[in-house]
């Protein structure tokens, strides 16, 4: 597939039609509206046609999963199918958005049906909001902010958390801290914002940061935005990417995956676009179909790649794109589904646009969907695959 363009899933027809309902989506919800900070796009992104307009065949079911003693779901970013391929983690930011003044355990195990049958990570985790299970069942959690001044004046020992990565096992026992708890910085001893961690199947860690960069229109020290490598006992490795959006920098690379044939695929939110890379950082392709991406997941049993918008809206992915789950294949980026985002009276999950759509993805093994929500709209949602042969 050539870099930045889209796949052939659609014949000419469709393409107008889809360029005119664009067209009349982008002209109603713009309304004049002043561009945002951070609302500028790579120059390959123009011309793109929005793929919004594929077949459905999921079941869309809200408000799954129910939390210990009736409590609230709150935010969730962070979900990842369990090594079984049946049980869901997910990060629960404590009923809230966050987890630095509260005393609940913000990881939580959901069997099928949606009830909780473990938990941990009371008081060690400020802002759960990327994870993944490695071959041996442990939860590797990204822990992407600090404390801020309000919640530490609640609760002192927050300062001492935030910004790292932490490795936990399946019992929740706390085994490496990726990063300084409480500081924010650069390897081998600090990390800045981390977005997301991946294991590698060799057991190589990588870690995506800054969180904040997306809302940059130029590099500034907090920027970061880049992908560094650790080996399995957590040596630092290395580094690869930087602020921008050329092929090969990211502004803030939000969300990780690895394919089947090994290749590190990211989501590089602020670019509206998926990078993909080998194992060592050398770029191999730029996809803009799936658009703009918060959270990827990659099925390595077939390929399938799941994409995840929750952001899109006529500042930050203009175009006409809407947010959604686009489905497809990690092997020849078709895009072969796409789910609409949730129609809500209430105000949009990400900065504006029309609706909400969830921010984390994983897949169980029968093909089941599961996002976590933020903003708006908190908790998880299921999306079952009723129409796909």
């Amino acid at each position: 597939m050539n870099k930045r363009t889209n796949t052939g899933i659609c014949s000419k027809g469709q393409r107008l039609l889809q360029a005119g309902l664009a067209g009349i989506l982008l002209s109603t919800l713009a309304g004049g509206a002043a561009a945002q900070p951070g609302a500028i796009t790579p120059a390959a992104h123009a011309g793109q046609q929005p793929i919004n307009h594929l077949p459905n065949p999921y079941e869309t079911q809200r408000n799954f999963g129910t939390l210990p003693d009736g409590r609230n779901w709150g935010s969730v970013s962070a979900v990842n199918v369990d090594v079984d391929g049946v049980h869901i983690w997910a990060g629960d930011r404590c009923g809230s958005n966050s987890c630095a003044t509260s005393d609940v355990d913000p990881m939580v195990k959901l069997d099928p049906t949606g009830r909780v049958v473990a938990s941990f990570g009371a008081g060690q985790i400020i802002w759960p909001h990327g994870m993944d299970v490695d071959a041996e069942g442990n939860i590797w959690v990204a822990d992407a902010r600090l404390a801020n001044e309000r919640e530490i004046q609640a609760n002192p020992a927050a300062r001492n958390h935030g910004s790292a990565v932490l490795k936990f096992s399946p019992e929740g026992e706390l085994l490496m801290v990726i990063g300084t708890p409480g500081e924010m910085g650069d390897p081998p001893t600090h990390l800045t914002e981390p977005n997301d961690v991946l294991v590698a199947p060799n057991g190589r860690i990588y870690i995506g940061e800054t969180h904040g960069a997306q809302f940059q229109d130029s590099p500034g020290p907090d920027s970061k935005s880049r992908i560094t490598m650790w080996e399995p006992d957590g040596t630092y490795i290395g580094s690869f990417g930087e602020w921008g959006q050329e092929d090969g920098q990211f502004r803030a690379p939000h969300s990780l995956a690895m394919d089947s044939q090994g290749r590190l695929f990211v989501a590089d939110r602020g670019n509206n676009r998926i990078q993909i890379f080998t194992q060592d950082g050398e770029h191999l392709d730029t996809w803009y179909q799936f658009s703009r991406n918060s959270g990827i997941f990659i099925d390595k049993s077939n390929d399938w790649l799941y994409a995840i918008d929750s952001e899109s809206d006529p500042n930050y992915n203009p175009g006409g794109w809407r947010k959604g789950l686009r489905v497809g294949s990690a092997r020849t980026g078709e895009v072969w589904y796409f789910v609409p985002e949730h129609v809500s009276p209430e105000r949009s999950s990400g900065m504006g646009g029309v609706g909400s759509m969830g921010e984390g993805v994983t897949v169980d093994s029968a093909g089941n969907v599961y996002a976590g929500e933020v903003g708006p709209i908190q908790g998880m949602t299921k999306f079952v695959p009723r129409l796909i042969p």
